[in-house]
């Protein structure tokens, strides 16, 4: 959905995405340049309570590199 800069460095976030991510006058986004490419992320009020539990039930990344590290020394890697 293309929008146009203004002089100051303004753009209009389309009603409908406004509402989908529940963004209000005031509410915090984030700019993110990932190499080339430009994002608007809603910003967490609260980032460490909101994420707390997001990973649970996942397998621990520690675990899965420490089995794998274990296999690749029983293959003589």
């Amino acid at each position: 959905m293309p929008v146009t800069v203004s002089e100051k460095g303004w753009v209009v976030i389309p009603a409908e995405l406004r509402k989908k991510y529940n963004l209000h006058p005031g509410a915090a986004v984030a700019v993110v340049d990932y190499g080339g490419v430009l994002a608007l992320v809603p910003a967490m009020s609260r980032p460490v309570r909101q994420a707390a539990g997001m990973l649970k039930g996942r397998t621990s990344l520690t675990r899965a590199l420490l089995t794998e590290h274990r296999r690749a020394r029983s293959r003589g890697q």
